[in-house]
Parts: C-alpha cells; structure tokens; sequence
C-alpha cells in the first residue's frame, strides 16, 4: 500500500502538480502589515482571507468562464491578505497572484497550487483546457519574510466511486503563519467527515511539528453543510474555531487566531459558491 502511495505521489510531482509561483518584493510603503518582528514579542495582525470555488475546470455543469474574472475584480476591490481557491487550474492561481501583488505593493506574495489526482489515471486531474485541476493558495505575508515553506498531499482516504481524488495545500511563512485550504470529497459526507478529521487532527499537527508552532488559518469548500449531521463542527479538535457560509464553505483556524467578523458575497452567477471573506486577528511570535 505504501509503495502505491509513493509512486502515485512521484507521478504527481513528475507531472508538474504543484506550483510555488514567486515571492514578490515590491518597493513603496508597506501596506497595512507590520514588519517581520523579533522572536522576543508578539503581535496581533489583522488577516483577512478570502474563500472562493471558482468552479473553473470546463467539465462540471456549474462553469461558466467567467469567475475568474470575477475573483480578480473582487480581489481588487476587498484586498485580502490570503486568498483560498478550490476547483480552479494551474493558470488561473498565477493570475490571481498577480492580481494580489498589484493589490499589495511592497508585500510579499507567495502562490501555490496541488492538483487532485485522477483515480483513473494516477496522475493529476486535468481540467478541460488541458491544465492540472485542484486546488491553490494566493497569501500576502510580512514585507520580508525569511523564508516560505510549502507543503500539500493526497487524503489517505477517498471515495472509490469519484474519479477525483482530494488533497490539501499549506503555505508557512515563518514566524508568520501557516495558510492553507482543501476541497474536500462532494460524493460521501462520511469520507468528507474522515478527510476533514485527517487534516485538523494529523496533517496539521505534523506541519506545525516541523515548521513550528505558528497560528494556522484554512480555507476551503469542506462539502460538510453547516448545520448538517455530520457539519464541520463535528471534526474540530479543541482549540480550533470555525466559521462558514452557512452552506459547504469555511473558514477554520487555531488557538492564536480570533474570527472578528464574516461576509458572504455574491459571485453573480458565475460559479455555484459565494464569496466568504473573514476577517481575523492573528497573534504571531512568542511571548
């Protein structure tokens, strides 16, 4: 089981799956966000993110190749600091990072992509237009972060019946935070429950175990309805908090992150999800 594992994995990889875009560093004043900070203080940073299914590969019923362009004129108009995208192609996190770092001038943006893998094929999930399919994370960290770590994966457990396999993605700027998202299984809630419990209870623990024990803040369409049997609320671990779109979209953190404030915002009909931008304070370094 192992060795189907890691060579699925390798294929991945060898197929061009993930993309860690650029750091951009910018000249001009620095945009609401104060600079890297000595690891003897804390700080509590305003963090909004972002949340938007585009519904972008070309084959689902729900396309209509137009939210892309909605997401770069709503990125423009509320600035975020973390954009979390699911159901989009490669190409399209490259244009919303580059629609974020017009945005933000003088900050660092970093952008990552991790295709969901074809069951059939054991290679990345490709949309209509021939790009790798999944998921992406568009962040705005500190002006000059040190360093910005990347990591993302395959679920161990899947629905047999769907082609398309799930993943997750992290970005951790260090003594920052760590962004990440997932688009969870829309076939099973029980797998989508399992996969959600896998994230908060293993792969997040072993992410802050070797990048350090930074706030993390997630984003993603969990297809765990609020207010369902399961919702999301049923694989929280203690210390996490949640909040959503009162349907399949949420927004999920840690202890070191309070949720101020939440909004949901028309697409226009240009995919199937709303916008849902949540506002955050994060408190980052040690005491």
């Amino acid at each position: 089981m192992a060795g189907r594992w890691s060579r699925r994995l390798w294929r991945l990889v060898a197929g061009g799956a993930c993309l860690l875009w650029a750091i951009v560093e910018l000249s001009g004043a620095t945009a609401g966000r104060a600079p890297t900070r000595p690891a003897s203080t804390t700080t509590a940073l305003p963090v909004r993110i972002l949340q938007l299914n585009l519904c972008d590969s070309g084959i689902a019923g729900c396309y209509t190749g137009r939210s892309l362009r909605a997401a770069s004129a709503l990125i423009r108009a509320e600035r975020p600091d973390v954009v979390t995208l699911n159901e989009v192609c490669r190409g399209d996190v490259s244009v919303l990072g580059r629609t974020l770092s017009e945005t933000r001038q003088s900050a660092s943006v970093a952008v990552a992509f991790e295709a969901a893998v074809d069951r059939r094929t054991g290679r990345a999930f490709r949309c209509r237009n021939g790009e790798p399919y999944g998921i992406g994370i568009v962040a705005r960290f500190g002006p000059s972060p040190s360093r910005i770590d990347r990591d993302g994966a395959i679920y161990p457990r899947q629905d047999t019946t769907d082609p398309e396999e799930r993943v997750w993605l992290c970005l951790h700027a260090t003594a920052d935070f760590y962004a990440c998202t997932t688009h969870l299984a829309s076939t099973s809630a029980s797998v989508a429950l399992a996969q959600c419990r896998y994230l908060l209870d293993t792969a997040v623990p072993a992410e802050r175990a070797r990048g350090g024990r930074d706030p993390v803040v997630i984003g993603g369409d969990l297809n765990l309805r609020s207010g369902g049997s399961p919702d999301a609320h049923s694989c929280l671990p203690a210390g996490f908090d949640q909040t959503d779109d009162s349907a399949l979209q949420h927004v999920v953190v840690t202890a070191g992150v309070t949720v101020r404030s939440r909004r949901v915002i028309s697409m226009h009909g240009t995919t199937d999800h709303p916008a849902l931008l949540v506002a955050l304070t994060v408190t980052v370094g040690t005491p």
